[in-house]
């Protein structure tokens, strides 16, 4: 199936656009990262530590009446999350508020006497933990790095490898952008999302490199822009229907999957569009420079 036929787009001659562009993401990105290190983003409590509960009443209950309940027992900085259906509520405090799980309760009976509520889940972390979670969350997204930089070095060629990581890395600094820029809570399932946004970025870096690989095999005397940009558009109307594809389901996701999910699932719609734009303005042309460079300096000698 082609969704696009024949296309001769010049993705390559709008590379100081899209770079220009990815390294804006890639700045803000940065100071994100920076702000989770020192603990001043939307930390979710798997990393900065404290107590989560999930609330089933047994009439159902406004967070804004459920709010007032609890600031009327001195909890005032809870986050709460409705959950759809079932009268049920998330409700997560950080460990700087110094509350537990029991005055959350008493607050609750106190606050709304006339709704009886049963607590499902009670889940307590400690800052300890959270320290290991966010130590073993870079480990794994290092780890992740190099072993895309080696498996695409084997494949195909290092400047291939380099090009992959460095969109994957920026595809990661995006999403750590927008989370970042609309203070979104950071936590485990984030973490989860980006991981699985590098592998799928980096399927669809893979199919473009084949490609190119392909062509520069069969057209040895075509300038090495040609042959890049050549390969991209043959690949664009798989790289459309994948990705809306993906997109879609993604959207369903964010739209219908429920509060608890909903943070996941909007950052993989984030890391689908970024993905998709990396693979086309990112790591093509940072490889067809490279290769560039390195044809006209052995034409040179």
């Amino acid at each position: 199936m082609e969704l696009l036929k024949k296309t001769n787009i010049d993705f390559i001659g709008m590379r100081k656009f899209s770079f220009i562009a990815s390294g804006l993401m890639a700045i803000i990105g940065i100071i994100g990262i920076i702000a989770i290190a020192r603990g001043t983003a939307n930390m979710g409590i798997d990393f900065s530590g404290g107590t989560e509960m999930q609330i089933k009443f047994a009439q159902a209950a406004t967070t804004q009446s459920i709010r007032d309940a609890l600031a009327k027992g001195g909890i005032k900085e809870a986050e709460l999350q409705e959950i759809t259906g079932g009268n049920q509520v998330l409700v997560k405090m950080h460990k700087s508020t110094g509350k537990s799980a029991d005055q959350v309760a008493d607050a609750l009976k106190a606050g709304i006497p006339g709704n009886t509520f049963t607590v499902e889940s009670s889940t307590e972390i400690g800052p300890s933990i959270g320290e290991k979670l966010k130590q073993d969350t870079i480990v794994a997204v290092a780890l992740s790095m190099l072993g895309i930089i080696l498996y695409i070095a084997w494949r195909f060629d290092f400047k291939f490898g380099v090009g992959a990581v460095i969109a994957t890395m920026h595809d990661v600094l995006a999403m750590i952008a927008v989370f970042y820029v609309m203070h979104r809570e950071v936590n485990i399932l984030f973490i989860t999302a980006v991981l699985t946004i590098a592998g799928y970025s980096l399927t669809d870096t893979v199919v473009v490199f084949d490609r190119i690989r392909e062509n520069m095999h069969k057209s040895l005397k075509d300038p090495m822009i040609t042959i890049f940009n050549k390969s991209i558009n043959e690949t664009l109307s798989r790289t459309i229907i994948t990705s809306v594809t993906t997109f879609l389901a993604a959207v369903s996701l964010f739209l219908f999957g429920g509060e608890v999910i909903h943070d996941f699932a909007f950052a993989l719609v984030v890391g689908v569009v970024v993905a998709t734009y990396s693979s086309i303005f990112v790591a093509s042309p940072i490889v067809a420079l490279w290769e560039k460079r390195a044809v006209e300096k052995a034409e040179a000698v």
